[in-house]
């Protein structure tokens, strides 16, 4: 049997989840079955658009997903969106592999993204506004499911 590791990525800043999917990929590649979590602000992240909006939602749904950038914002001197641009340009500089990089390695490493339906729901968002990278919709007992079992749990 694998090791499992359980990752809520709870925020939509870069850092954060270059640290998840850092963790994750490096995780998976050594052979352990890994899955993150989305949940509220983490949710954007696997969103097909930052602004997506539907009829459905209510006038403070739509204000939320309004206020959600086109771009992920860094947890420190984000500097009205010069910070992300200046950590880009030194992880290219540094080689280091991007967020998008990333993402797709966990993909093809059978990362397993859930997507919180609580939060879903509060946001007014449905699978349509999701990637086709979401692996499954589920609430919180689904991931203390996978959690109880993981040697490692960590929550960003």
């Amino acid at each position: 049997m694998r090791d499992k590791m359980t990752i809520i990525l709870f925020s939509s800043e870069m850092d954060k989840a270059l640290a998840a999917f850092t963790l994750a990929t490096t995780a998976a590649a050594s052979n352990m079955d890994v899955t993150i979590f989305f949940t509220f602000w983490g949710l954007n992240i696997l969103k097909k658009s930052r602004f997506a909006v539907s009829k459905s939602q209510n006038i403070l749904q739509k204000m939320f997903n309004f206020m959600s950038t086109s771009e992920l914002p860094i947890s420190k001197l984000n500097m009205f969106g010069l910070g992300p641009w200046m950590m880009k340009k030194l992880m290219k500089k540094s080689k280091m592999a991007s967020l998008n990089d990333l993402m797709k390695l966990a993909k093809e490493l059978n990362v397993k993204y859930i997507a919180c339906t609580t939060s879903c729901g509060v946001m007014g968002l449905t699978k349509e506004n999701f990637t086709d990278d979401v692996t499954e919709f589920a609430g919180a007992s689904t991931y203390l499911a996978e959690a109880k079992d993981s040697k490692i749990n960590l929550f960003i």
